[in-house]
């Protein structure tokens, strides 16, 4: 019985990527399109798993035999994942070792470590507090004007804790690789994490120059692991350059949370439902 319900979540969750498509639509319905085919279904793949393992491998369900075969299949899964979490983890910590050994210094009222480096960069690096990190470079070729648009930019993600999500959002990613869309799916939500960050800015900047700072520093690229950085200019290409360059011009109204479609998230929790029918 344990296997007929892996390979029911198996089958929902390709079923939902495959079906996904970025179809020409406001900013608000793109995210949480994206957002559900995204983290659904690896949410529901761990979540069976989680619930076979708690069921364990003996004893009966519905009156068919679960078996050893499943369990050992749903705990490979579970440690995979569990060591997946611990590599991002890891990567991470890394990370913010080496950025702290950067000079820290005030710029206006935030606090900032300053890259040794030429390239134009700036962006906020950690976990639930990140710390904002700029280069040497983007201090000094941007003057003041341009220089708070782009932190104003890196206060967005601030305000929404993109690195913190982000970072569960990888690890998603890092274990549900194999399934369809999912690259192009973390593609669409680092950049509609960036517009999302733009919008923010432009309510408290002159949009102008936040498009002037981003046509600017697009040009310049600094490798950082995207699970922990929310750049200024992460996820530029030409295409999303202008999507966000005419979104910055050309503001649009956005419209409220759909609780409703949200609600498909719990469609993860179904298999937890099992568990007591186990015996």
């Amino acid at each position: 019985m344990h296997l007929i319900i892996i390979l029911a979540a198996l089958l929902l969750a390709w079923y939902l990527r495959l079906h996904w498509s970025n179809s020409a639509q406001n900013w608000a319905k793109r995210w949480q399109c994206a957002l559900l085919c995204f983290a659904l279904p690896p949410l529901l793949l761990i979540i069976t798993a989680a619930s076979i393992i708690c069921m364990g491998p003996n004893g009966y369900m519905a009156d068919l035999d679960n078996g050893w075969f499943s369990y050992f299949l749903a705990l490979a899964f579970g440690g995979w994942a569990l060591v997946k979490c611990l590599q991002l983890a890891f990567r991470g910590y890394s990370g913010m070792q080496q950025i702290r050994v950067s000079t820290q210094t005030n710029i206006g009222n935030k606090p900032a470590r300053i890259l040794n480096t030429s390239a134009l960069f700036s962006a906020q690096i950690g976990f639930w507090q990140p710390e904002l990190v700029v280069s040497q470079g983007l201090l000094q070729k941007l003057d003041l004007e341009h220089l708070e648009a782009v932190l104003a930019h890196e206060q967005g993600h601030y305000y929404y804790r993109d690195t913190f999500w982000f970072f569960w959002l990888g690890w998603l990613r890092s274990f549900t690789s194999w399934l369809p869309n999912t690259e192009a799916l973390w593609e669409e939500l680092l950049a509609l994490r960036e517009l999302r960050a733009d919008r923010w800015a432009a309510n408290r900047v002159d949009p102008l120059l936040l498009a002037e700072s981003l046509l600017f520093v697009a040009s310049f690229r600094v490798q950082m692991v995207e699970d922990f950085c929310a750049a200024f200019s992460q996820s530029v290409g030409q295409n999303r350059l202008e999507e966000r360059i005419e979104a910055l011009l050309t503001p649009e109204s956005s419209p409220g949370l759909n609780w409703w479609d949200w609600s498909w998230l719990l469609l993860a929790f179904v298999p937890l439902f099992a568990v007591p029918f186990h015996g």
